[in-house]
């Protein structure tokens, strides 16, 4: 499956039919990468497709046998980037169901976690590798969301944890923690289509996927004896567990 040269870096971005993970692959290919772009959009991975070369492939990440079945057919992968993920956001715990916690859980963290299991033995035996994880300030700082933001806390958690457990072995591991980000995000993570509108309309000038991009390649590029642990981004008019300020009212909203 895997048709990329000896020279060429091989990259594998789940979540990739849309926001992060599409910006991710337009420009890991245009840096080089021989890209292949995982989601469960057929009509979106097509149009990726034509636009940039890479290879595609419908899968749902939280199917972890056939998401094992792939990761043995694909050849070397030089960089994995974990980017699928969702949030429940317009719920409390208390008012939660159980797909709620199961299709959050499942997404953000098993699936991350396999897919993580997965690719690592080869490049430890290559003693190369790199190991990229979205997670959020969600996972960091308090906000009001007990199931997304957990998580999140696990990605966090997993990435440094793991960034131990790899020592010696040359594969490096990096966590990218951004606040909002100007994606499909909402769409999923709220129902209700009033609050829904709501949430959408944050009033401030949001970090778009494409400077999302930026900040992976900026980690992927810097030279292999350096490993970016962790970058944290947000609006600047954003602040951490999502407070907003506002300099005329001088009051400050909670808009995560």
């Amino acid at each position: 499956m895997n048709s990329a040269s000896h020279d060429t870096p091989v990259a594998v971005i789940t979540g990739a039919s849309s926001g992060i993970g599409e910006a991710t692959s337009r420009r890991l290919v245009a840096e080089g990468y021989h890209v292949h772009a995982i989601a469960r959009r057929h009509d979106r991975l097509e149009a990726l497709a034509a636009a940039t070369g890479c290879d595609i492939h419908v899968l749902d990440v939280t199917d972890s046998e056939r998401l094992l079945r792939f990761a043995e057919t694909v050849g070397r992968v030089d960089v994995l980037v974990n980017n699928a993920g969702l949030g429940r956001m317009d719920t409390s715990m208390a008012h939660g169901t159980l797909e709620d916690i199961t299709r959050t859980i499942d997404t953000n963290v098993t699936a991350l976690m396999v897919a993580t299991m997965a690719f690592l033995p080869d490049m430890i035996d290559r003693r190369t590798g790199h190991i990229v994880s979205i997670g959020s300030m969600a996972g960091i700082y308090p906000l009001s969301s007990a199931i997304y933001g957990a998580s999140k806390a696990a990605v966090h958690r997993f990435c440094t944890n793991l960034r131990i457990e790899l020592g010696g072995t040359g594969v490096r591991v990096t966590e990218i923690c951004p606040g909002r980000v100007a994606t499909e995000f909402y769409d999923v993570a709220v129902t209700d289509p009033v609050q829904r509108a709501k949430s959408k309309d944050s009033g401030i000038k949001e970090v778009t996927a494409d400077e999302l991009a930026d900040t992976i390649n900026y980690a992927l590029s810097v030279p292999a004896h350096v490993n970016i642990n962790r970058i944290e981004l947000q609006p600047t008019e954003q602040t951490y567990g999502g407070m907003s300020f506002d300099p005329i009212t001088a009051r400050m909203s909670d808009k995560p």
